[in-house]
């Protein structure tokens, strides 16, 4: 079955709005996507029905117990994870992080290393730097190669040594689009008895995440990127999320996954997120073949998923190249798309990233120009931090059309 854009454009209500008669156009989605009918109607049916607090010995509050249950089983089967009570929710990747590495920080020694990436957004550095600061440990980096936009394995090799307690790595760049071969970082880590922290944020609305295939310690992701409410998760071995002290009020419940959701959680935005898990089902089903099982409904529905947008982010990379003077921070051979998120960092000559996103904005097409917190891929590409680059993230419900307005403004 093909991927059928215009009923996938139909499940999400902010593409028919329209600001004084004229379109929207988002490419703004590396930053945040557009939430679908399925996440819309999840949030509303709990805030109407069920919206208490947890553990209480009335309706409301059993329906939201039921409602977080199914929404870790869902997550757990969204990351390819066999165990609900290793999905941990939070705000966001950033907030989770944070909170996680204070807790790992008590496991570092005075000469232990933490491995961190030129490609990573600084969500999954900054945290790891702090920890270094205050407890004097030693910082090393992963680079990547400005030429090809890949990590080089010198640097691989020069980094993790056996004094390396902690890896911290980025599935895919949210600024080059790079898909980065992290099984091959996280083995090497582990090899000298490592743990992994793999950001997949720009990765899992794109592909299949598999926790289990690709070996890691920890996985973080957040809805808002895959058309869900602003929520982010981390998924942990259990092994690790038991051992590891959490910090939390004393009252608070010790057993998994609680122990680490501090506080009231965004029920409603776990409700959502289980809406965004049901609707790459749907499309799996309707589009991709089905499946007997959520896994295999995932699976089907990321397939169909990816082909398209292969097919529009190589109609993107074709129609820039094509723009004189114009040149593309990331992989644009066609046998290198499959590498590569439809995430496209670019930049102009003689215009800067700024002034491109006003003109874009002033069609209604929503782009977005800086560094996007990815300060260190900025400085590597010899780039300012201020300006970057302008940024064209493409989604599951933009198309070709849209992309050509794009690129007849760029090209102007």
């Amino acid at each position: 079955m093909a991927f059928d854009i215009d009923r996938v454009r139909a499940e999400f209500p902010s593409l028919s709005v329209t600001d004084e008669g004229q379109r929207r156009i988002y490419f703004d989605n590396p930053g945040g996507t557009q939430i679908c009918r399925r996440a819309l109607d999840r949030m509303q049916d709990y805030l109407i029905h069920a919206n208490t607090n947890t553990h209480g010995p009335f309706r409301t509050s059993a329906l939201t117990d039921a409602i977080i249950e199914e929404t870790h089983r869902a997550l757990a089967d969204f990351v390819g994870a066999s165990d609900p009570g290793e999905i941990v929710f939070g705000q966001n990747m950033t907030t989770i992080t944070l909170h996680l590495s204070r807790s790992l920080a008590h496991t570092f020694r005075p000469g232990d290393e933490i491995v961190v990436t030129r490609m990573d957004h600084d969500a999954n550095v900054s945290p790891w730097l702090l920890v270094a600061r205050d407890l004097g440990l030693t910082v090393r980096w992963i680079d990547f190669d400005p030429q090809t936009y890949r990590f080089t394995p010198e640097s691989i090799d020069a980094a993790i040594t056996p004094n390396t307690k902690l890896v911290a790595v980025n599935y895919a760049s949210n600024a080059l689009g790079t898909v980065n071969d992290v099984k091959a970082v996280i083995d090497h880590a582990h090899s000298v008895g490592a743990l992994t922290y793999v950001d997949s944020v720009q990765y899992s609305p794109h592909f299949l995440t598999d926790v289990k295939a690709i070996g890691c310690d920890f996985l973080a992701c957040s809805a808002y990127k895959y058309y869900g409410p602003h929520q982010g998760m981390v998924w942990g071995r259990r092994e690790l999320l038991e051992r590891l002290e959490p910090y939390k009020v004393r009252p608070a419940d010790n057993h998994l996954p609680t122990r680490w959701e501090t506080g009231t959680q965004s029920h409603e935005g776990m409700a959502g997120t289980l809406g965004a898990v049901e609707h790459f089902e749907w499309i799996g089903q309707e589009m991709g073949g089905g499946g007997a099982t959520r896994r295999e409904r995932l699976r089907a529905g990321f397939q169909a998923q990816a082909a398209w947008e292969k097919e529009i982010g190589r109609h993107l990379i074709e129609g820039l190249l094509a723009i004189p003077g114009v040149t593309i921070h990331g992989l644009t051979a066609p046998e290198d798309l499959q590498d590569r998120v439809p995430t496209v960092g670019m930049v102009k000559a003689g215009t800067d990233p700024e002034t491109m996103a006003r003109r874009l904005a002033d069609a209604n097409i929503f782009t977005w120009p800086g560094n996007y917190y990815a300060i260190e891929v900025i400085g590597r590409l010899g780039l300012e931090i201020d300006s970057g680059m302008l940024r064209i993230g493409l989604g599951q419900y933009n198309t070709k059309a849209e992309i050509d307005d794009l690129l007849n403004i760029l090209d102007t």
